[in-house]
């Protein structure tokens, strides 16, 4: 990190414990507790939705797309972005069943 994000780092937080911001404005201003999103290749997406011992159709309902949105990410036709692509990130760090 550099040192001007170390200094707005270490203001942010020093704001924060003063309760002079909210936990979202230092987050907002540091970056601090929000989780990065990964990228996923095909054989990755594939390999996440039969680990969740779901068929294309039903982690396509999951994830509010199409089958075969779920069949082109998969063969590495198309590449997620977006709400997909954190669905997924979230999938994979929680499983399926915080989508309920």
């Amino acid at each position: 990190m550099n040192d001007l994000q170390d200094t707005i780092n270490s203001l942010a937080i020093g704001l924060h414990d003063a309760d002079l911001i909210d936990i979202v404005t230092l987050r907002n201003l540091t970056g601090k507790d929000i989780p990065s999103v990964i990228e996923f290749t095909g054989d990755e997406i594939q390999k996440l939705r039969l680990g969740q011992k779901m068929s294309q159709a039903v982690f396509a309902k999951y994830l509010n797309i199409s089958p075969a949105m779920v069949r082109s990410l998969e063969q590495g036709k198309r590449h997620a972005h977006g709400a997909i692509l954190k669905l997924l990130n979230v999938i994979d760090r929680y499983g399926i069943s915080v989508l309920n």
